[in-house]
């Protein structure tokens, strides 16, 4: 104590001259009024700060210092104030009172001694609260965080017909105790770090060891510790700094509030990241086949599954392609519509003044003005405006005579397409790529939609998430992974993990062993 009493001294008067918040650097010192002061001077026209100065039997003076609506006031109350109040503290010279009340906190709080200004400030943001003594030059941050919180509920963006019914919340440690209740292995790791100069937004990334490969583990905290901001709101903030490539309409970070379909991801080798303050979980890295495929295919029947996928396969070129070949084959090569129908578009079209491109973009933007709408408004109006609204002006403009009654069909058409894709980043991107091969349809007939199918296809096969190739495993093609792309193969006979994706343990079967089918007892 005697080595400590010049530095203790010297730290004393420096905070006694200086009028400024303290650096890092300062430690706090063994009087409780000068370290008072400097937590005031801190946290300067923030009312939302409680300094609580308690009195202690014994002639020990005690301050508490927390953020009032992020701590549990009651539990403070009931296991430390009226405990302490209750009895004669020691002298704390010694450090005997911090001692004391370290053991009454340990008990139903986690507990860290600090020495720095800088680290108690940092603890009181984080919904803890900082417990000083007199005469000792250490504090306590004691986790009592009391905040309000969203309950687990079903969410609103993934419902299935059966699978689980809890999603995640904007509280961090809520969600990754739904992670741990599905995965029971100490091989499941939970690494935490902070983003944000100044909203100190926790961060967790998960994996599990073995399952995923280092390589790409590494590249993930390497681009996470090299984002600089100051502050991150959402996951979005650090999906944009993560993914390798900023000008593409195609996600390659995917984002999901169900707690089933990131253990799924985890147990295939991929990475889960947890940002606190939002329900959306980051899973890298993401293909294009991942984007296409539902957690409910997992709990239904293999050829239910495969028969939807197919459904969903022919549905999303429908929503890319379809407006662009009736624009190219109407307008360019009618010689390919049957006579009868050619007969029947024509009629429709008679005293339509626009040309079939003109009529397709004008349809297409109304259409996606309408879901818009739709989303912004309340929910007791939105869905009523968008239908309503669709019904209205398209049998408006028919009757008008401003757009043909075929169009109106086809754009119908389309857009129920988009609307069974199950990743909605990725209905985004093919709401977005219709409107350039729309308008090479317009111009170069069947042979600008070709060219657009094929530039589509290029980007895809040259895009990349985390080193992983967007199209694997079609392109390039690893057969033995191809049983879970078009089809859904039972999962007896899918005993190992994707080849690309995940680590060392490749075995999701113990030695690879498949069930006897037939092979049991039948029934008298």
């Amino acid at each position: 104590m005697k080595s400590r009493k010049p530095r203790l001294l010297k730290a004393i008067k420096e905070l006694e001259n200086t009028s400024t918040a303290p650096s890092s650097n300062d430690v706090l010192v063994a009087d409780l009024a000068v370290n008072e002061q400097v937590l005031r001077g801190v946290f300067e026209s923030c009312s939302d700060v409680v300094f609580r100065s308690v009195m202690v039997p014994g002639f020990s003076k005690m301050l508490l210092v927390f953020v009032d609506g992020l701590v549990d006031a009651a539990t403070l109350d009931k296991v430390l104030l009226k405990p302490m109040l209750s009895r004669e503290m020691p002298d704390a010279a010694d450090g005997a009172a911090s001692r004391i009340i370290q053991e009454q906190l340990v008990a139903i709080a986690k507990v860290e001694t600090v020495h720095r200004v800088k680290d108690v400030v940092d603890g009181i943001l984080k919904s803890n609260v900082g417990v000083l003594v007199e005469g000792d030059s250490d504090a306590l941050i004691a986790e009592l965080k009391g905040f309000e919180k969203r309950a687990v509920e079903e969410p609103a963006a993934e419902i299935t017909v059966r699978g689980p019914r809890d999603g995640f919340t904007e509280t961090l440690r809520v969600n990754t105790a739904l992670l741990r209740r599905r995965i029971r292995s100490p091989r499941l790791k939970l690494e935490s770090l902070s983003l944000g100069d100044l909203s100190q937004t926790d961060v967790v990334i998960a994996y599990i060891t073995g399952v995923v490969q280092e390589t790409v583990l590494q590249e993930v905290r390497k681009r996470i510790n090299r984002i600089e901001i100051d502050g991150v709101l959402e996951s979005a903030y650090v999906e944009e700094f993560i993914q390798d490539r900023a000008l593409t309409p195609f996600p390659q970070v995917q984002n999901t509030e169900r707690p089933d379909v990131v253990c799924a991801s985890l147990l295939e080798g991929r990475i889960a990241i947890f940002v606190d303050t939002t329900p959306f979980v980051l899973i890298v890295p993401m293909t294009f086949w991942t984007g296409l495929q539902a957690a409910e295919d997992y709990y239904e029947r293999t050829l239910y599954t495969s028969f939807i996928r197919w459904i969903r396969f022919i549905l999303f070129n429908v929503a890319l392609f379809l407006p662009s070949l009736y624009v190219a084959i109407t307008t360019y090569h009618p010689q390919l519509i049957p006579t009868n129908l050619l007969i029947s578009i024509a009629a429709a079209r008679e005293g339509v003044p626009f040309p079939t491109v003109i009529e397709a973009f004008m349809m297409e933007l109304m259409f996606e003005g309408l879901r818009e709408a739709g989303v912004r408004l309340p929910k007791a109006v939105g869905s009523a405006v968008s239908i309503v609204g669709a019904l209205v002006i398209g049998q408006a403009a028919v009757q008008a005579g401003i757009i043909s009654a075929p169009m109106v069909i086809v754009v119908s058409a389309t857009g129920i397409a988009s609307f069974a894709i199950p990743r909605y980043n990725l209905g985004i991107a093919y709401r977005i790529l219709r409107f350039p091969v729309l308008l090479l349809a317009g111009t170069l007939g069947l042979f600008g939609v070709g060219l657009g199918a094929l530039a589509i296809l290029a980007h895809l096969v040259n895009l990349r998430s985390f080193g992983v190739p967007y199209l694997v495993p079609v392109a390039p093609q690893v057969p033995s992974n191809l049983k879970d792309v078009f089809l859904r193969a039972p999962l007896w006979s899918t005993p190992h993990r994707p080849r690309l994706i995940s680590g060392a343990d490749k075995q999701r079967l113990p030695h690879g062993k498949r069930p006897k089918i037939g092979q049991g007892n039948q029934p008298t």
